[in-house]
């Protein structure tokens, strides 16, 4: 455990920190992992939005754990924020969709900010060599990649449902949003900074379930 926890702190990248969690749900447990990566204010979904820190408080591990491993990361120009994707497996080995985790490193390491998984079944699983795009650090992002949206009026707070949360790297050169319906469909967008523009790099759909 003081291994793990040490090469937790010490990861370069966040592809380490992702290889590292995916090999600790298969040596300590599922939630026991996710529980050790989880930053304090993460975000993952059942399928409507919840804090990570009430879901995983106290839950037991499953007899086997999913598997799953990154085949993109898209990267802020300082390197301390990223977004990882790839495909997630059942506890049999089966291909059952595709996950998107949002990593920040700080003081204690590497932690996850978001996780989500889109259950939807695919057809087969891409190139095992994870594919890095890192943000441009040319010229200095403008502003937030994602606007935050205009604040909903008093009535509008009443009557909206919609669950909907946003973050930015620190240098503002990597962001995303994500939206949750009240029936659990859920999208997720993530913009990369080119050096000229904001690029659309993930937008990802989950299905109502």
């Amino acid at each position: 455990m003081i291994a793990a926890l040490l090469f937790a702190a010490a990861a370069t990248t966040a592809l380490d920190a992702e290889y590292a969690f995916a090999r600790d749900a298969q040596r300590i447990g599922q939630w026991t992992a996710f529980r050790k990566y989880a930053d304090r204010d993460a975000v993952m979904f059942t399928p409507q939005a919840v804090w990570a820190r009430d879901f995983l408080m106290d839950r037991k591990d499953p007899p086997a754990a999913i598997s799953w491993r990154p085949l993109h990361s898209f990267v802020s120009c300082d390197g301390r924020t990223a977004v990882n994707s790839g495909p997630w497996f059942t506890p049999k080995g089966k291909l059952a969709g595709y996950f998107t985790t949002v990593w920040q490193r700080g003081p204690k390491g590497w932690r996850w900010v978001y996780d989500g998984g889109v259950a939807a079944p695919v057809q087969k699983a891409a190139s095992a060599t994870p594919k890095v795009q890192r943000a441009s650090c040319a010229r200095p992002a403008p502003g937030a990649p994602i606007p935050p949206p205009p604040p909903l009026t008093t009535k509008q707070a009443r009557t909206t449902p919609e669950d909907n949360g946003r973050g930015e790297s620190a240098d503002k050169t990597l962001g995303w949003d994500w939206k949750v319906t009240p029936k659990g469909a859920r999208t997720l967008r993530v913009y990369l900074w080119t050096g000229s523009r904001y690029a659309p790099v993930i937008n990802a759909t989950d299905p109502a379930r």
